[in-house]
């Protein structure tokens, strides 16, 4: 097994590396303190090509493969989560499915903008009452002569107050369960009956806007549907596959963030004439740290591996995810232990990463459906 990078893909998180450390991470501070949009930060990741990385360059993207896509966003987490997560969504759950189910004029149109890093795209699936559970979607989309009439109102949408574009589920044909849910790529900018509802104020991840997506009679084309007419849960299937590769990387970038700034202070703070970093006790702290986050990249990188190679990851994508976000928690956990009562202060960042990891746990489908998901592929 080979796991040297390809001198692309080594390239590709260099370069995230040296924009991340140089540009993002002096402002992320200030980023979760003030709730700002990182739009010239976005803007910056555009012109790399990062904010569609995986998408073919005729459609605005990088044309570069998953693999690279988690070591860029492991890179971009951890100097800011906040910036990581709208990246992520970007590139996962909006230009993956326009990329993977649109025509050549969807993608010219709902594609090229985001995958460019012109506009940013949205993904609206959760609602109130459907979050773990997409068969209590209450949205419904009703063909009328040359349109759809989408009514409904999406739940937590990442990049909903900020989006010019995204990918929304509705029911299409009542009475037939997932097989009566279809997706359609939107003009959120140019969709009459469309507005941002609520803006949440959250824990963690401030920086990244967070709202409700509201539908009122809102006509779109009838070429917006995305694919087949009921195609619209296997769609949401594979993309959330694709869309925990980048939670994973989010919560190992977070991570990787805390056991650095953890080591750092061990070696520098002094307790009864030494550094701390020479006691047992914060060493196996340190230690637990790295070995769980090397396991979680890894795991993350399986998934991306085999996500380059068409095969099925549905499994591993859930392992990764699960395995990666509760290394990040118990990883910023320890690391506040470690900095003690300068850990629990805004003075240092490590209590913001503990917030900020809180919510990988959760979004993406939670640990407690990515375990179910791992035990329904062990005994299927």
């Amino acid at each position: 097994m080979d796991f040297t990078l390809s001198e692309e893909q080594q390239m590709v998180r260099d370069m995230a590396q040296r924009f991340a450390e140089t540009e993002i991470k002096p402002k992320a501070a200030q980023l979760d303190e003030t709730h700002e949009h990182p739009g010239d930060i976005l803007k910056q990741l555009g012109e790399l090509k990062m904010m569609g990385i995986a998408v073919p360059e005729e459609y605005g993207g990088g044309g570069m493969d998953y693999v690279s896509y988690v070591l860029a966003l492991i890179e971009i987490s951890k100097g800011c989560a906040s910036t990581g997560v709208i990246m992520s969504v970007n590139n996962s759950l909006y230009c993956f499915p326009v990329d993977a189910y649109g025509t050549d004029e969807q993608k010219k149109k709902y594609l090229y903008p985001c995958a460019a890093g012109e506009k940013l795209g949205c993904y609206g699936l959760t609602e109130a009452g459907a979050g773990s559970d997409p068969a209590g979607m209450r949205t419904t989309a009703v063909r009328d002569g040359d349109g759809w009439v989408i009514n409904g109102e999406k739940k937590f949408i990442t990049n909903g107050n900020v989006a010019s574009y995204g990918v929304i589920a509705a029911v299409t044909e009542k009475g037939k369960g997932y097989k009566g849910i279809s997706s359609f790529a939107l003009d959120l900018d140019n969709t009459p009956g469309f507005k941002v509802g609520r803006v949440e104020e959250k824990l963690g991840i401030c920086a990244s806007g967070t709202s409700e997506l509201v539908f009122e009679d809102a006509r779109v084309p009838v070429d917006a549907l995305l694919g087949e007419e009921g195609g619209g849960f296997k769609q949401m299937l594979t993309t959330l596959d694709g869309g925990r590769i980048g939670i994973a990387s989010q919560a190992v970038g977070i991570g990787r963030a805390v056991l650095e700034e953890a080591v750092a202070y061990a070696k520098t703070r002094e307790q009864f004439g030494k550094p701390i970093s020479s006691f047992q006790a914060i060493q196996w702290k340190l230690a637990d740290m790295a070995t769980e986050l090397d396991a979680a990249e890894l795991l993350t990188l399986r998934a991306a591996w085999l996500e380059d190679r068409k095969k099925p990851y549905e499994k591993e994508a859930a392992m990764a995810k699960m395995y990666a976000s509760d290394a990040a928690m118990r990883a910023s956990v320890e690391g506040i232990q470690v900095l003690g009562g300068y850990g629990y202060c805004k003075e240092y960042p490590m209590e913001r990463h503990m917030r900020d990891a809180k919510i990988c746990q959760i979004y993406e489908g939670t640990n407690e459906i990515m375990r179910l998901i791992i035990a329904r592929n062990l005994i299927k």
